[in-house]
């Protein structure tokens, strides 16, 4: 209980950290959003300034504090500001549209590629003396060198331009309507190449990170008593060697799960997919501050929970965690 008050206590107070960057730090940017906009949209009076200042939250002329006091009651409420780059539509409403592409897209993959990873990364432990384990860690060595977009711009290439197997962008067909089964294979397809792309270039890391994890575990004293013991081999393989192992790519996993709600900018760009990275180089590019500032508040939330419940995992997998509370 100790262990897991001390990390309740941590999350809230590194999410309070990240609340307070959040709302301090676009404040000390130069420039004015309602300004910006009203320089894009021709025809509008100067008089509208104003009006669209207040819709944006920044005509206040109260102490710094009281803004701040504001912004977090409004947070509590779910309201996240008006989108610049969407006027009028609240930055939520842009969020609702953009993070199901992303959850489901990024979510998926990552889960495939550790899976998949941390399975391969346990037999090339286990045999790392055949050329098989050998050759396997050389290929993956070389794939992980590749960029995304890189490698998505190869799939592209080759499995929707050279041959249209896979659409070249998107994420569904707009012609089709949605909720039918249609409009599901059409996301089913759309969602392939991009996340093949990104299983494939991560999938690399785990496989490494597990095999390095793995030898040392397997050069542990316990092992070699359970192995003199007479123990079947594929217990010691996986209650032993691979329970232990896995432990410190729980925490990564974890994060990389949390960072699914940034989305891959680079995959989602390349294959103009609509989800949140794509959404934030959209931002960006249209100086969106308060969908920026919503989108690097989600991240950072999701990475800080994340990584919470990789702790707890960890304190249920790992009896000395429990015995100790460290």
């Amino acid at each position: 209980m100790a262990y897991f008050a001390r990390k309740i206590g941590l999350l809230l107070f590194a999410l309070f950290v990240a609340v307070t960057l959040n709302f301090f730090i676009p404040r000390m940017m130069p420039g004015d959003p309602a300004q910006d906009l009203i320089d894009k949209m021709q025809g509008i009076p100067l008089e509208s300034l104003e009006a669209i200042r207040a819709a944006f939250g920044v005509d206040s002329n109260d102490p710094l504090l009281v803004q701040y006091g504001k912004y977090l009651l409004n947070l509590l409420k779910g309201d996240l500001g008006i989108s610049i780059s969407r006027f009028p539509t609240p930055v939520w409403r842009v969020l609702q549209v953009a993070i199901p592409w992303t959850v489901g897209l990024m979510g998926t993959a990552t889960i495939i590629s550790f899976f998949l990873g941390t399975l391969i990364g346990i037999g090339v432990a286990w045999k790392r003396n055949t050329k098989l384990a050998s050759f396997t860690v050389g290929l993956f060595i070389f794939v992980r060198s590749f960029p995304y977009f890189w490698l998505g711009l190869l799939l592209i290439y080759f499995l929707a331009f050279r041959l249209p197997i896979f659409p070249l962008g998107n994420a569904y067909t707009p012609q089709l309507q949605r909720g039918t089964m249609e409009f599901f294979f059409s996301v089913l397809r759309h969602a392939i190449l991009p996340a093949l792309t990104i299983v494939i270039s991560s999938m690399g890391a785990w496989i490494l990170t597990m095999r390095n994890n793995m030898i040392n575990v397997l050069a542990e004293d316990y092992i070699t008593v359970a192995e003199a013991k007479g123990l079947p081999l594929r217990r010691i393989k996986t209650l032993y060697a691979a329970k232990n192992a896995i432990l410190p790519s729980i925490t990564g996993f974890a994060m990389s799960l949390g960072f699914v709600v940034g989305g891959g900018l680079l995959t989602e760009m390349v294959f103009a997919y609509p989800g949140v990275g794509l959404m934030l180089y959209q931002a960006v590019q249209s100086k969106d501050y308060p969908l920026m500032q919503a989108i690097f508040l989600f991240i950072s939330a999701a990475v800080l929970v994340a990584n919470f419940i990789a702790d707890i995992a960890i304190l249920i997998l790992d009896p000395r965690v429990r015995d100790g509370g460290k």
